[in-house]
């Protein structure tokens, strides 16, 4: 991806939740040097990853402690931050349209 917006998230999300900073800065810099195009590109790098509809994609971070949903454009490479948090908090939202 040419560009992850917003990193401020995570690093928020890591400074509240110390166990996941290493789990997140290892999903970025992954998907930071990554060129997925179809969805299932992300599939072959992180297998138990859900992929939603509208570009959406989960990330189950620490097994399974922390959720991250990501919106990708694909085209130009842009990944967007739309959520990260404790699989509590995840239950509480829905993923196909935060």
């Amino acid at each position: 991806m040419k560009r992850i917006i917003a990193k401020r998230t995570l690093r928020k999300f890591w400074e509240k939740y110390s166990d996941s900073e290493k789990y997140l800065k290892t999903w970025y810099e992954t998907a930071k040097s990554s060129n997925w195009k179809p969805p299932i590109d992300i599939k072959e790098t992180y297998k138990n990853a859900s992929i939603l509809k509208d570009s959406r994609v989960v990330f189950n971070i620490k097994g399974n402690s922390y959720r991250l949903i990501v919106k990708f454009n694909y085209d130009r490479q842009w990944a967007f931050i739309r959520f990260v948090g404790t699989q509590a908090e995840y239950d509480k939202i829905n993923a196909d349209t935060i």
